[in-house]
């Protein structure tokens, strides 16, 4: 009798959050973004060894790549540049939204459906000192309303 294999599934839900962004920034698109790991990698990534503390995106070329991800490694550097897999159209669109001072920052790390490792990459626009003080007060009432 033939044993099929079945697909082994993560069963651990990641979502791994660079909660800073959200404050120091305007957020204006979203996209969702591969990255090239190893299997070390893959392994601190499940077992929530990341720190996404002033991480950003860069173009190399015509590739994008995620700088100072610091992953939580026993062996090799954990805090390299990683390549980010995106559509041909999707790179270009953001690297001709460049040139008008905005961008990339890396938001969270997930399990989508399927499986796989993504990263949601977000197009932002930097907040100004006055910015973050509404954004503070906002959050302040909101808090104040859920009482």
């Amino acid at each position: 009798m033939k044993q099929i294999a079945k697909k082994n599934t993560m069963k651990t839900k990641i979502n791994i959050e660079n909660r800073k962004t959200k404050y120091e920034y305007t957020f204006l698109e979203t996209y969702e973004a591969g990255i090239v790991l190893t299997g070390s990698e893959v392994k601190a990534i499940c077992n929530g060894k990341v720190n996404m503390t002033d991480t950003y995106c860069y173009f190399k070329g015509s590739e994008l790549y995620v700088k100072n991800i610091s992953i939580s490694l026993s062996d090799g550097d954990g805090n390299r540049e990683r390549k980010l897999l995106l559509k041909k159209q999707e790179l270009k669109r953001l690297k001709s939204k460049l040139l008008n001072g905005l961008t990339i920052v890396p938001t969270r790390i997930y399990v989508n459906d399927r499986g796989f490792i993504k990263m949601e990459i977000v197009l932002a626009q930097g907040k100004k000192i006055w910015d973050k003080k509404n954004s503070i007060k906002e959050r302040d009432l909101e808090r104040e309303l859920k009482k």
